[in-house]
């Protein structure tokens, strides 16, 4: 329980919290945004079984999203970013099994997000980005730059 209280904790009362602590400024903001890490919405039991305090905490974290984008509606844009392979991070790192090599680098979810934060608020609340096809959009069409160990096959991340 306690591993399942901190993922809880972190992941959807994070989300929340640093929200409602960014929001009055983001208010006087001329281009207020939250954006979260946060995979989109998936009712499908195969990520719920195996996995169901961590599934239900990133969906805690898109459940967010969605009431926030609805309660600051054309007045702060609350979007969502997940990305479309596994990054080479930490946390990754700490599971057995994982090769790093075909992982992308998290210079990728960063740009992706640099994008969707330069664009102005009101063109979109409520979505859930995929960081390809954010830079895919912006222009981007070498991702070998973000990747670990180029040409190799890529994990599809998590949720997707």
């Amino acid at each position: 329980m306690k591993r399942f209280d901190l993922m809880s904790q972190v992941n959807s009362r994070g989300t929340f919290l640093c929200s409602q602590k960014a929001l009055p400024y983001l208010l006087k903001s001329a281009n207020p945004h939250i954006l979260t890490l946060a995979p989109p919405p998936n009712l499908d039991p195969k990520w719920w079984g195996p996995h169901t305090g961590y599934t239900l905490a990133k969906m805690g974290m898109s459940l967010v999203t969605l009431g926030l984008a609805e309660e600051f509606k054309g007045r702060v844009a609350v979007n969502a970013l997940w990305p479309q392979t596994v990054i080479a991070t930490d946390a990754i790192n700490m599971i057995p099994g994982v090769e790093l090599s075909a992982c992308r680098r998290p210079d990728i979810v960063a740009d992706a997000a640099v994008a969707v934060l330069q664009q102005p608020f009101t063109q979109a609340s409520g979505r859930f980005y995929i960081d390809e096809a954010v830079l895919r959009e912006a222009g981007v069409s070498d991702f070998d730059v973000y990747a670990v160990e180029p040409g190799k096959r890529l994990l599809p991340d998590l949720f997707l």
